[in-house]
């Protein structure tokens, strides 16, 4: 028997670190490591010790023999990427060619000397890279860390970012909950870096600081129509569904038939599969309360995921793709109006992107009418949106496609073309690319100062890929600290809680944040949910006093 990989895989190379026999691969020190949807497992190799699976944080990896349903292709999947012995060779070979991942292996080493007296590091943003650079440091060195948010609740985008029916995916979320709670930790959940304090401040209560504020902004679209109502961003939809308390519950408007998703990456699919799933499923999970109770009145029955390219160019992965053809009482077609799509798909060489498609319905689809009976997902490649029509709200998208223009109607668009990085006051910005300047996490001008995620490299990359990133920036920060290079904090870890106090609306500590979490299991216990979420930022603060708090029904 052997162990397979399966949809939710985070690619943090976790279990590449502890299987005793190298048979899980891309590795992060091979060239498709980063490019590949997931990782594999070698069955020729693999010796059952089940290592992987008990140090998998998403709870991905499975005896073959015991996946069931939709998951037993994985095996196949896993076998398949080892099929090719040239590629096998190839992948022994470590250099730097076009998919070598730039921020690669740290070249320190990610600790500091026995006696090296402890540096206090500051981690601005909860989320994955901050937590994955906070765990580095904990574990590898004496580090003091203060774990700094703007909201009062930990999580970023692990909380608030990952689909609630992707729960396996949100148990990388207790793997950092651990280390709310070290003796090396203060959390500072509720201030604002460059808003309720500056960044000067922050730096001189503390030795270093590692900014991993993500990227919380969309991207636009650029067209005529893009601000009308019912026209929104991806990130708006994704923190409606998961109870961001800066998103109204009412936001989002689900009385129209037809919903056009600007987009094919894996937001989008997320955005698609949420709007059409069975309500009664969702139930299980923890999307939010007023989400719930809109997707059960929702008359949505057709969701549209427009893609400017081909197939071929598509930017979701395989497994997110592969749970769309399973989602049940959902069809899914490729509109093939345009002879292309059909023509690439049919074209496409095994393990292409455009291949997945070829057990997918195809159709011609009329848009002059309204959405048919029942639900489904239409995928329409070759398809750039040029116009957002209507004028009180959304009432169609205009397109160019192969053979010219055409209007689709709609009562609502989402544009899930990618995120982008916000400047945070006091640190350069790059305006082109989204980010902060840097080098090797290193922020340029700034001693002492460093970045991680998506703030550093852009919006690329999954939950996972944060790991190898944040070991990057760590080792420069360790390097800096031993070559004397980090400047000496003026201010007392005691005198910066009093200073954000002072200057944060509610400050939320470690215990705070627990108090917090175990209201929302009692929530959730309540109504038969694994948990049910504080939408509002003065249901947390409440929560977090140990305050009871009436919800409203």
């Amino acid at each position: 028997m052997t162990y397979a990989i399966t949809q939710n895989c985070c690619s943090d190379a976790t279990c590449v670190a502890v299987c005793p026999v190298n048979c899980i691969h891309p590795t992060p020190q091979e060239r498709e490591f980063g490019s590949t949807d997931m990782l594999y497992v070698d069955p020729r190799s693999c010796i059952d010790c089940g290592a992987c699976a008990d140090a998998c944080p998403v709870d991905a990896i499975f005896p073959v023999d015991s996946l069931s349903g939709p998951a037993k292709e994985y095996a196949a999947i896993n076998a398949a990427y080892f099929a090719d012995e040239e590629a096998d060779r190839e992948r022994e070979t470590a250099g730097d060619g076009p998919n070598f991942h730039p921020w690669g292996a740290p070249v320190f080493e990610r600790s500091l000397p026995s006696d090296f007296a402890p540096i206090r590091v500051a981690v601005v943003g909860t989320g994955p890279a901050g937590m994955y650079a906070a765990e580095d440091l904990l574990l590898h060195t004496n580090a003091e860390v203060t774990l700094v948010d703007r909201l009062p609740v930990a999580g970023g985008l692990v909380r608030y970012g990952v689909a609630p029916d992707h729960p396996a995916t949100k148990k990388v979320g207790d793997a950092f909950a651990r280390f709310h709670s070290h003796p090396r930790v203060r959390m500072v959940l509720g201030v604002e870096v460059g808003e309720d304090l500056t960044t000067e401040e922050l730096a001189a209560h503390h030795d270093a600081v590692v900014y991993a504020v993500g990227a919380s902004t969309d991207r636009r679209l650029g067209i005529p129509g893009e601000d009308v109502p019912g026209s929104l961003a991806a990130t708006t939809f994704v923190s409606w569904y998961n109870a961001h308390p800066e998103v109204a519950p009412d936001a989002i408007d689900l009385s129209a038939e037809r919903v056009v998703v600007v987009g094919n990456g894996n937001v989008a699919l997320d955005v698609a599969r949420i709007l059409v799933s069975d309500p009664a499923a969702l139930a299980g999970t923890d999307i939010a309360d007023h989400a719930l109770a809109a997707l059960r009145r929702s008359e949505v029955r057709e969701v549209v995921l427009l893609g400017r390219r081909g197939p071929e160019h598509a930017a979701y992965t395989a497994s997110e793709l592969r749970a769309l053809t399973h989602l049940p009482g959902v069809d899914l077609v490729v509109d093939d109006a345009d002879p292309r799509t059909g023509a690439t798909i049919d074209g496409a060489a095994a393990g292409d992107k455009a291949a997945l498609l070829r057990g997918v319905a195809r159709a011609t689809v009329d848009w002059s009418g309204a959405a048919p009976p029942g639900r489904r997902i239409v995928l329409r490649f070759h398809s750039a949106p040029v116009e957002v029509l209507g004028e009180a709200t959304v009432a169609g998208v205009r397109v160019t496609d192969g053979a010219g223009r055409l209007d689709i109607p709609a009562g609502l668009l989402v544009r899930a073309v990618g995120y982008r990085g916000a400047p945070v006051a006091g640190l350069p910005f790059d305006e082109a690319t989204g980010t902060v300047p840097h080098e090797r996490g290193r922020v340029a001008g700034r001693p002492g100062t460093y970045v991680v995620g998506w703030i550093k490299r852009g919006p690329s990359g999954g939950i996972g890929a944060n790991r190898t990133c944040a070991a990057e920036t760590v080792g420069t920060l360790l390097a800096d600290a031993v070559a004397g290079a980090l400047p000496a904090p003026s201010g007392t870890p005691r005198a910066f809680q009093r200073l954000a106090r002072r200057r944060g609306r509610q400050i939320v500590d470690a215990r705070g944040l627990a108090a917090i979490d175990r209201t929302e299991l009692a929530l959730g216990r309540a109504g038969g949910r694994p948990r049910v979420k504080l939408g509002t930022l003065p249901e947390l603060v409440a929560a977090a006093k140990g305050k009871r708090w009436s919800r409203p029904n």
